[in-house]
């Protein structure tokens, strides 16, 4: 089988993954996920916020009623944790789990592999993960 090289231009992906990104989305009403890496437990931890969305699509928090900022949130308590050591561990366990799916759309679902994917590889190489 011959195999072609094809140089891949890093640059063009970035910026369209930053004009991808610039697009609308429409919120999962079933909430979001907070990503983080627990280097001390080598684990990837995902936390799930409830959230309810209004008339003009924005989240807002379920008890308060306050829309939830992006930036500067106040404290809130998740509704779920999960731990696990890969992302393949914690995309089983968020949607083929104990049967609490918190994922109403396949786009987030997709959303949070590519995060988690992210996450993994930070944690492997010992660099800081940020979520997008």
């Amino acid at each position: 089988m011959n195999q072609t090289n094809s140089a891949i231009d890093l640059n063009a992906c970035a910026q369209l993954d930053d004009q991808l990104s610039q697009r609308f989305i429409a919120l999962d009403p079933l909430g979001y996920f907070l990503i983080r890496v627990d280097v001390a437990a080598a684990e990837l931890v995902v936390e799930h916020y409830g959230n309810t969305i209004d008339e003009q699509g924005l989240a807002r928090d379920p008890d308060s009623g306050e829309v939830i900022a992006c930036r500067k949130g106040g404290p809130r308590t998740p509704t779920a944790v999960l731990r696990g050591r890969t992302a393949k561990e914690l995309g089983i366990a968020l949607c083929e789990g104990d049967g609490n799916h918190p994922l109403s759309r396949l786009d987030h679902a997709m959303y949070l592999g590519r995060e988690l994917q992210k996450a993994e590889q930070c944690l492997r190489e010992g660099s800081p993960y940020v979520q997008d």
